[in-house]
């Protein structure tokens, strides 16, 4: 099917401004420039009981986290959020609408973490900070009035993998015990040449060459890309892992690897829903302030995490 009415609207806004792309910027440019988009100023933003901006103490670092507390008597189920753009853009201000109405909308606690971002910080210290927030959350559940039994991961994009990443640490490290994995349009393995990088690598907001920037800032060394924290398709063992809702978007260059790492999940008896959305691009789970299929994987997304967290 074509591209949605509204999304394409966009995307003719976006390339008759001339806007220079994401990949020619210095990358403090960038970030202010995903942030704007995400999280414009002045836009409503939906209401929670409590948001409180804290630091942890992990990996020799302070870093920062943002807590969305629901309406309702806890201990309530958590989600540990880890954001998208590309290890190298976005930041809990940026995520603040996304992290809202996940709180809300499945009524959860959200805690949105700060992890370090490359190329200050290359793998795997980006990996390790969301590692290691998420086991200071089972750890301290209680704290912020969540339930150590009912701990959920999830991110899109970069935040994605991140999440699948996660998911795959806790296993392998005995811990903590996570109930369920949100990968919204995840990186799954740097592979730049499946068919939806072929179809999908330019016009569509998210392109092939800024896909190769993110890369190239992320990698720390030679033969990175192959360790499955970094690129989880690649794992040799996908079995014993929590079960995921792994979304993908039509025309997203990520599409090919997010179906693919559903399909791999399953085969190793994992419990996945696996949905693609006709249609969208790369970045409309952020976007629902402008698009209606924004608001529609948005729900979905709650809705599963209220059946996995009940």
């Amino acid at each position: 099917m074509p591209v949605d009415a509204e999304i394409a609207a966009f995307l003719k806004q976006a390339a008759d401004s001339g806007a220079p792309p994401l990949e020619s910027l210095p990358v403090p440019q960038a970030r202010e420039f995903i942030r704007s988009l995400f999280a414009p100023p002045g836009a409503a933003r939906t209401e929670v009981k409590r948001v409180e901006d804290r630091k942890i103490d992990v990996n020799g670092t302070s870093l920062p986290i943002r807590i969305y507390t629901p309406a309702g008597e806890g201990p309530l189920p958590v989600l540990v959020y880890l954001h998208g753009g590309g290890w190298v853009i976005g930041d809990v201000e940026g995520y603040d609408p996304v992290c809202r109405d996940l709180c809300k909308g499945a009524g959860v606690v959200v805690v949105s973490v700060d992890y370090r971002l490359a190329p200050e910080h290359k793998f795997p210290t980006p990996v390790e900070d969301c590692y290691a927030a998420t086991k200071w959350v089972a750890a301290n559940a209680a704290l912020i009035g969540g339930d150590s039994t009912r701990v959920a991961v999830g991110g899109d994009s970069a935040g994605g993998n991140l999440s699948a990443a996660v998911a795959l640490m806790a296993r392998d490290r005995g811990g903590p015990s996570l109930k369920f994995q949100l990968l919204v349009y995840p990186v799954t393995d740097h592979n730049l040449n499946t068919g939806s990088y072929r179809a999908n690598g330019e016009g569509y907001l998210l392109t092939k060459a800024g896909m190769d920037w993110f890369w190239n800032h992320y990698i720390g060394k030679p033969g990175d890309d192959a360790n499955p924290y970094m690129s989880p398709l690649r794992a040799a063992n996908l079995s014993n892992l929590p079960p995921a809702l792994v979304i993908t978007a039509e025309f997203d260059p990520l599409r090919d690897e997010g179906a693919a790492y559903a399909e791999k999940l399953k085969g190793a008896g994992n419990k996945i829903t696996y949905t693609d959305y006709k249609g969208a691009i790369h970045g409309f789970f952020s976007l629902g302030y402008m698009f209606k299929l924004g608001r529609d994987v948005m729900a979905e997304a709650c809705a599963a995490l209220r059946t996995a967290l009940k």
